[in-house]
């Protein structure tokens, strides 16, 4: 008979409230001290070795912890938090998901054990009531509030799998994304924002439906995302709805940081050179341009650039 847990709380910092009583699992320091089979990020883990975000830019893809990255996104806006308690949480979770998940070995069990260990016992579940607050996109305070959006609950499901050494991937559809469990010839697919209930071909082609070219062509819309394209989306949700509110700084603040982990991606340094140029910033849309112009290879958006660039020389 397996050993019983003994709950415990996370405490937090003053003003931070107490994160929830989560099964009693030990912590990564405590792993640390004993030795664990848990698989933890590397030793060079983005919340170690990172002075700034543009160091994050600089990671291989491969090499990406997403929910690490995704805590050490949201410390940009939580500069006095103590992220301790947070990676706890993250590493409690994988260790309890390593328990429950001993002898599963399809994709089928392995699903059903992310949804029990994720929704039923941590209680992490998709908030359709205020899906527009900007706190579902932040780790930190989905973590707070155990509510979030499809893509900050999906990095927590696909980190904690990969972290015990289970493959999982976060599948991009038209408005919306889900998580693939299992690299075998029949994955099973969940919706961590239902609280990681699993979902057939025909609720996948009601997702499709919507797109222009219909269900066939659609089906190219289903694909595995990238790590660093995941902290893309998390950070693209908090930039439109920050820019829907009227508060077009800290959208331009939040394509910036896109930008900074991700310069590759050209869609982040368009939005990025457009709110500059509301704000009467030449120099700076012109730099963003330029490095768009850098790293595109498309001839109709290169051409679009150019123009635009030379109409910024004479203005």
């Amino acid at each position: 008979m397996r050993k019983a847990f003994v709950p415990r709380v996370h405490a937090l910092p003053p003003g931070r409230g107490v994160l929830p009583i989560h099964l009693g699992v030990a912590s990564s320091r405590e792993r640390q001290r004993r030795g664990s089979n848990v698989a933890q990020p590397k030793a060079n883990t983005i919340l170690q070795c990172m002075d700034n975000l543009e160091d994050l830019g600089l990671v291989d893809d491969d090499d990406i912890v997403l929910d690490e990255a995704a805590l050490t996104l949201a410390l940009q806006d939580h500069a006095e938090i103590d992220v301790g308690p947070y990676e706890d949480v993250l590493s409690d979770i994988a260790s309890r998901l390593d328990g429950v998940g001993v002898g599963a070995a399809d994709a089928s069990e392995r699903a059903a054990c992310l949804a029990q260990v994720l929704a039923a016992e941590f209680g992490f579940s998709g908030d359709a009531k205020t899906y527009d607050n900007p706190d579902n996109a932040d780790l930190i305070r989905v973590i707070d509030r155990l509510r979030g959006l499809p893509i900050s609950l999906s990095i927590l499901y696909v980190a904690a799998a990969r972290r015990i050494g289970w493959t999982a991937e976060i599948l991009n559809l038209p408005g919306h994304v889900l998580v693939m469990v299992g690299d075998e010839a029949k994955p099973v697919i969940i919706d961590p924002f239902r609280g990681g209930a699993q979902v057939d071909a025909g609720e996948i082609i009601a997702l499709l439906a919507p797109a222009k070219s219909g269900v066939t062509a659609a089906v190219r819309h289903v694909s595995a995302m990238k790590n660093r394209a995941i902290l893309v989306r998390l950070l693209l949700n908090q930039a439109t709805r920050a820019e829907r509110a009227g508060d077009r700084r800290r959208a331009l603040m939040l394509y910036r940081r896109m930008t900074s982990i991700a310069p590759e991606y050209s869609h982040p340094w368009w939005e990025r050179a457009r709110l500059e140029l509301v704000d009467n910033d030449i120099a700076a849309a012109r730099a963003s341009l330029i490095a768009m112009l850098e790293i595109t290879r498309e001839p109709t958006l290169r051409e679009r650039v150019t123009g635009i660039l030379d109409a910024l020389a004479t203005a």
